[in-house]
């Protein structure tokens, strides 16, 4: 995989914690804002990087690059995808994939017109905790409850209470506690369970924006309940419970570190299967086998996966009045 890099923030500090490790990448360019050159020349200098871009366009006409990761506020993501499918780049598009269903939907049509590939960077999907949480769901029986639950306190939000907007705090860039953090309870939600049967959100609304929130998934014979907040903290618990037994983790669904199985009347049985693995490799191991490979028949079941998964955003933002500028046209 011949790699173009977009973005120098936090997202992409953290690609580079690991992405060494993933031989078959090869990283051609780096690209962001005139502001961050000193960021991007350290990342090309610790991480061997050959080219700098201060103009994304210009990094789009590069010939060497396939790939184009996007590790950029959300606003952002559906625009800069759009230039680089039209461009002829694969795409790797970080969560959460877009601002609404609309735009995953021309996207989605843009790949498959051209014959690219594009795919969500989401860790849990990839998470080997997650593989066996899934492997062993029938084992529960009949689900009768789901819990889900991301709340950590932003020390963003102090700030947003002062009036100074931060992007994740920003209903004008698509942020809020849904599509931050809760996003990573619905992909597993909805990798667990497939599409609800209906979805209703109540947040917390500050500044135009979700801080915390409920997101109810209905489901034939079961509801989940995904909490997720930025305004709030306290201890975590997930637990999918069936009529024969149940499985649990502290751990929030975006690191998902480990998990418990325990059937009725027997011992509990404790999984922690990532190891000191970080925890955006196997993702990335997974999109050079597909990007290589152009193997687009897995591609477009992962996107498909996503689709479900911005439909439940979109459907819950609209439950709740939550009204972002790119849901003009909706």
């Amino acid at each position: 995989m011949k790699l173009g890099i977009a973005g120098a923030g936090l997202i992409v500090e953290t690609l580079m914690q690991f992405i060494d490790e993933v031989r078959e990448v090869e990283k051609v360019a780096i690209c962001s804002l005139p502001v961050d050159l000193e960021r991007m020349e350290k990342f090309a200098r610790e991480h061997s990087i050959r080219k700098i871009y201060c103009d994304y366009e210009e990094m789009l006409k590069d010939g060497e690059i396939e790939t184009v990761y996007l590790g950029v506020p959300n606003f952002m993501h559906y625009t800069m995808g759009k230039k680089a499918l039209e461009a002829g780049k694969n795409v790797i598009m970080e969560k959460p994939f877009c601002s609404n269903y609309d735009q995953a939907q021309n996207l989605r049509r843009l790949a498959q017109e051209n014959d690219l590939i594009i795919v969500e960077a989401i860790t849990n999907q990839f998470n080997p905790n997650y593989l066996k949480m899934k492997e062993m769901l029938p084992d529960l029986g009949e689900i009768k409850i789901v819990n889900l639950n991301y709340t950590q306190y932003s020390s963003r939000y102090d700030d947003f209470r002062k009036g100074i907007i931060k992007p994740a705090f920003d209903v004008t860039k698509s942020g809020g506690a849904l599509m931050d953090l809760n996003v990573y309870n619905i992909h597993v939600c909805v990798g667990l369970f497939g599409r609800p049967n209906h979805v209703e959100y109540h947040p917390n609304i500050e500044k135009g924006i979700d801080t915390s929130g409920i997101l109810i998934m209905d489901y034939d014979g079961f509801k989940a309940s995904l909490v997720a907040a930025k305004d709030c903290g306290a201890p975590l618990l997930n637990c999918l419970q069936g009529n024969k037994g149940c499985m649990y983790t502290s751990s929030p669904l975006f690191t998902f570190t480990d998990f418990s199985y325990k059937l009725n009347g027997q011992p509990a049985r404790h999984y922690k299967l990532t190891g000191d693995v970080h925890r955006m490799k196997p993702e990335f191991e997974r999109f050079v086998r597909i990007m290589d490979d152009h193997d687009t028949a897995q591609a477009n079941e992962l996107l498909q996966h996503t689709m479900d998964v911005m439909e439940v955003l979109t459907l819950a933002r609209q439950s709740a009045g939550i009204v972002f500028p790119d849901d003009a046209n909706l």
